[in-house]
């Protein structure tokens, strides 16, 4: 009978630690998709932002999981591409802001405020830290690359 109940109660740190470790690394939502999973980039299509258009709301019908993050797409398309080279269209440092990371902060990184700079995307938490950036792109990016190896694993709470 108690093997019953341990079992899911297991289960459930089992999510819930993965989950917490992503949650340190990535900028994920609030809450746990239908894989158990953290969402990642707010449900917004990675691989659209690469398109030269309005980033796109994903779906989660189109779902892949990298590195314990969810990641919703708005086609299979865009999903085959995505799974291909996961790499190629996640968002640097996590998906954070890229000059929090350059602060020591992790900030939210917000889809409206993004750059692509050699193939990799670059988010920030909003316009006026976007403007900043955009004034010193090179200090802030050689920056923002040195500090991250020093607190990529640390919680938000602790920086």
């Amino acid at each position: 009978m108690k093997l019953k109940f341990a079992l899911p109660a297991l289960a459930a740190a089992l999510v819930l630690s993965t989950a917490a470790l992503a949650a340190d690394e990535y900028n994920v939502a609030n809450g746990l998709t239908l894989n158990g999973n953290p969402l990642g980039m707010h449900g917004i299509d990675p691989v659209s932002m690469f398109a030269g258009n309005a980033p796109g709301a994903g779906d989660a019908v189109y779902t892949s999981s990298h590195d314990g993050v969810d990641y919703y797409f708005a086609t299979a398309e865009t999903k085959e591409q995505f799974d291909a080279a996961p790499e190629s269209f996640l968002p640097q440092f996590g998906g954070f802001c890229a000059f929090g990371i350059y602060v020591g902060k992790k900030l939210d990184g917000d889809v409206r405020f993004a750059d692509i700079v050699d193939g990799k995307l670059y988010l920030f938490v909003n316009a006026v830290i976007f403007d900043k950036y955009l004034q010193q792109k090179d200090e802030v990016l050689a920056g923002a690359y040195a500090k991250w190896p020093e607190i990529r694993e640390t919680a938000i709470s602790d920086l």
